[in-house]
């Protein structure tokens, strides 16, 4: 059976209604994984439910991670946040390390999973760190913007088999202090952390960039979304 990947949702604003944009969903297809979307709660028996009949999570962009969380003040007009969607996420992710599940982070999922577990962000980098490269493209989202330098031994240099590739790049906040827990595995030339993991579970990987976009076209893309669909079978 192909593994089940439980995808947190997406969050309007105005519609006050989850949403989900569909490359996610394809990209983890492709991968030969399929998907649900969560509901949007905070209900600790049903995220417990959900997980368990899951064999991996996927953490995807969205809002902005509500700065309390890494102990700071918000910049004034500066984040777009959700804190609904941080609780529940939260407390899958939590779930999903109590069983051991695999976890994939994706722009948001990143910065989310680095500030829970005691990193910090830069909460907007035009104004906090301001540099030459572009973070934040304009369409198509599928079209490198720029280059990581990815570390020697670290399980997306053993994937990819590159100290650099090229990425697309759509995100105003980024780690900023890394959490203790993670090791870094790329960079950007501002010395932006563009991925980390876990070295402590199975397969607990997070990018700043966008696979999701560029997976058709871009075989490194591809490659993460297979490496995370094979971890959920072993």
């Amino acid at each position: 059976m192909k593994p089940l990947v439980g995808v947190i949702p997406l969050w309007d604003d105005e519609k006050e209604s989850i949403w989900m944009l569909p490359a996610y969903l394809d990209g983890l297809k492709e991968a030969g994984a399929s998907s649900i979307i969560f509901p949007m709660t905070q209900d600790k028996e049903e995220i417990a439910r959900l997980v368990s009949m899951c064999d991996g999570i996927l953490l995807p962009g969205g809002h902005d991670v509500t700065p309390s969380i890494y102990g700071e003040e918000p910049l004034e007009g500066k984040s777009v946040c959700c804190f609904e969607r941080d609780e529940m996420e939260r407390m899958v992710f939590e779930e999903a390390m109590r069983q051991d599940k695999p976890v994939l982070g994706i722009c948001r999922g990143i910065q989310f999973l680095n500030a829970i577990l005691g990193g910090t962000l830069y909460q907007d980098l035009p104004t906090q760190h301001p540099s030459s490269v572009e973070h934040h493209q304009t369409p198509p989202y599928d079209v490198p913007v720029h280059e990581v330098s990815i570390r020697k031994g670290s399980p997306l240099y053993e994937l990819l088999g590159s100290e650099r590739i090229s990425v697309n790049s759509y995100h105003h906040q980024a780690v900023k202090d890394v959490a203790p827990e993670f090791s870094v595995m790329a960079e950007a030339d501002d010395g932006i952390v563009e991925a980390v993991y876990l070295p402590s579970k199975r397969f607990v990987w997070a990018l700043q960039w966008h696979p999701e976009f560029s997976y058709k076209v871009d075989p490194n893309s591809k490659k993460i979304f297979r490496a995370f669909s094979d971890s959920m079978k072993k």
